[in-house]
């Protein structure tokens, strides 16, 4: 595996900002699976990009065969720890990962952000592991989520889609909305059947986890936030394409 980066030092914490937060492991990955389940079909996983294995975890009561690439030799340790070792792994970047298999369904969640050439990511995707008849289930953070928007507003950040020190810090370099995630995919050749967003966020992350630990938000709340995603897409917290192998 190339070293140009430290991926190990990308997913640490900073003093300002976490790398995931407990929002994301406990209010947007149950939403995003809820997202993907209508359009999974019969067959293997593959995620890319795992992280410590919290999403990875919830996948595998659906799926039997689930293999996964991750560039942080950390992260993966942390996930064998906790995960049936019937799971196959590869530490590896996306560019360098030689896989063994097509399969009928693959997943990268978050991760598209922070890759440095992302369309030939893709094309790989489209080109050499994504089976025909399968489908690539791809979620990225939005950058008109009212949550940014605000930001702007405060002058924290200078646009919607700027990426800020900490994100840089962790490996981000880009920020996506609907219509720019859209692009990459189409120009490296996938067919897009599917686009929205996944739950309406006018709230930053460490804000969230403030209110999850008090009585003030409840599931019916979370649950309408998750609704509302599905009529403004543009306004949620990650945007979601589903795609299909392209000719």
């Amino acid at each position: 595996m190339k070293q140009g980066r430290d991926y190990n030092q990308e997913i640490k914490d900073t003093d300002s900002h976490k790398y995931a937060y407990g929002f994301d492991f406990d209010v947007m990955h149950p939403f995003m699976l809820r997202s993907f389940e209508p359009f999974f079909v019969s067959g293997n996983l593959l995620e890319l990009g795992s992280f410590k294995g919290r999403f990875t975890q919830r996948l595998i009561p659906l799926f039997n065969d689930i293999t996964c690439v991750e560039a942080s030799s950390e992260a993966i340790e942390t996930s064998q720890k906790m995960l049936p070792k019937d799971i196959k792994w590869f530490n590896s970047r996306f560019e360098d990962a030689q896989l063994p298999a097509k399969y009928k369904n693959v997943i990268m969640t978050h991760v598209l952000e922070h890759i440095d050439d992302p369309v030939s990511v893709l094309k790989r995707i489209n080109d050499e592991w994504l089976a025909d008849g399968g489908r690539f289930m791809l979620v990225c953070p939005n950058a008109n989520a009212p949550s940014r928007q605000i930001a702007v507003k405060m002058g924290l950040i200078s646009h919607n889609s700027a990426v800020t020190e900490a994100e840089e810090k962790h490996g981000h370099h880009r920020t996506y909305s609907l219509d720019t995630l859209e692009r990459d995919a189409k120009a490296a050749g996938l067919n897009v059947v599917h686009r929205s967003g996944i739950f309406f966020k006018a709230l930053a992350n460490f804000q969230w986890d403030q209110l999850l630990d008090t009585s003030i938000i409840s599931d019916e709340y979370l649950e309408g936030c998750y609704q509302l995603g599905h009529h403004y897409p543009d306004l949620c917290g990650s945007v979601f394409l589903v795609c299909e192998k392209g000719k």
